[in-house]
């Protein structure tokens, strides 16, 4: 930790911090979790406490490896950003033009099918506007999906795994919640366009994120799967009992193999990744420096400029607002975008980006602060939490004028 750290956030507000967390941890809200906050390019703040197997009594440490799930979504889109600084992609190509599991696509409206009035493209994929969502029991296209997933998951441990570009064909075929580009809804697009970069690049997923982004940043714990060596550092996930206490989760979800432990067929470009919080931390600040971490340019500063925007208009930023901890937020290209203080639930600046995961881990880069918020942890279906505000609060009301 840098030395100027109790001097920016205070012994008061350090204490705050770790009482918070520790309080939430003592409540079996969590496990453990790990904090890291930089200001201006530099770390000034890590704290880690709990457990990262409560059977075990193996606590959490700072190479600790967490299953990212959506937070997987802002690194598929850099993937992308560099195909299109590069001129290998175009963000108005239909997707069916990579994946023709995508042509002749049908949408849902009340009980009956139309046809899309015109084909999903790569920038609808890239702000969650494509009508693709993810699996649920509600209307037909969440029903297909969940579908696909059973599929997906019925085939992770067998010998005859699906494929990245086979599951996001198959996809394609799911009929569409609306039509594209009308709405916004949260789904699986970051998925589609993990099969994209596949085929523009020639190369698995994974491999060109390893090539393109974890080699250069020096990412050495990041990827689909964790290998025998390292696996001991993956951070057991839990899940509420529903009776104030924790219960170990190791489900498959998603099409994820909860145990990482074989190089999946199936890259999840909306989930599928896990990493360390300093891993993470190299890549969120590359975006803060405008695409270069010590001398390593991995995108321009116009190209990040644009991948860190709000993207949504007024028709498709209804769909966001249903969204109740989103107020005050645009969304675009796979993240939050704050837009309004005064709408949101929580101190922060115009103008920072981000996003979380399914097990809780989550980030923001604050560029007008030059602070980055980094936080990870391991619990179901939670998302950006109540303790990650809290603790979001005392930083910003601290670190930020």
């Amino acid at each position: 930790m840098d030395e100027g750290a109790i001097e920016m956030l205070g012994e008061t507000e350090i204490n705050q911090i770790k009482k918070v967390l520790r309080d939430n941890i003592d409540n079996s809200e969590l496990a453990g979790a790990n904090l890291m906050i930089i200001k201006e390019g530099k770390e000034i703040f890590y704290h880690e406490d709990g457990l990262a197997d409560r059977e075990a009594g193996l606590p959490i440490k700072r190479d600790s490896i967490f299953r990212l799930y959506s937070m997987t979504k802002p690194i598929t889109a850099a993937a992308v950003m560099i195909l299109l600084e590069r001129g290998e992609i175009d963000l108005y190509e239909p997707v069916s033009k990579y994946l023709p599991g995508f042509k002749n696509q049908l949408v849902a409206e009340g009980d009956s099918l139309a046809p899309a009035l015109r084909e999903v493209v790569l920038k609808d994929l890239l702000s969650m506007t494509s009508g693709l969502v993810y699996g649920g029991t509600g209307n037909r296209a969440e029903r297909e999906v969940d579908a696909l997933f059973h599929e997906i998951d019925s085939r992770l441990l067998g010998s005859w795994p699906m494929s990245t570009v086979e599951a996001m064909n198959k996809l394609g075929k799911c009929t569409l919640a609306f039509q594209p580009g009308t709405f916004w809804q949260y789904g699986t697009s970051a998925d589609v366009l993990g099969a994209v970069v596949e085929v523009v690049s020639g190369m698995r997923f994974g491999e060109f994120l390893k090539k393109e982004i974890f080699e250069p940043l020096g990412m050495q714990d990041t990827g689909f799967w964790v290998p025998k060596e390292k696996r001991q550092r993956l951070v057991k996930t839990y899940a509420d009992n529903g009776s104030g206490d924790l219960v170990l989760y190791a489900g498959n979800h998603l099409g994820i193999v909860h145990q990482m432990d074989r190089d999946p067929a199936f890259e999840s470009g909306g989930a599928g990744l896990a990493s360390t919080i300093d891993d993470y931390a190299s890549f969120t600040r590359m975006l803060m420096n405008k695409g270069t971490l010590d001398g390593v340019q991995i995108l321009r500063p116009r190209t990040v400029k644009y991948l860190t925007s709000g993207t949504l208009n007024a028709e498709q930023q209804k769909g966001l607002d249903l969204w109740t901890t989103l107020c005050g937020h645009s969304y675009g290209n796979l993240m939050r975008v704050r837009t309004d203080c005064g709408k949101a639930g929580d101190l922060g600046s115009i103008g920072e980006y981000g996003w979380d995961g399914w097990l809780g881990p989550y980030f923001c880069n604050c560029p007008n602060d030059q602070l980055t918020f980094l936080f990870m942890m391991q619990k179901t279906d939670t998302g950006t939490t109540t303790l990650t505000r809290k603790l979001r609060n005392i930083i910003f009301s601290t670190c930020c004028e």
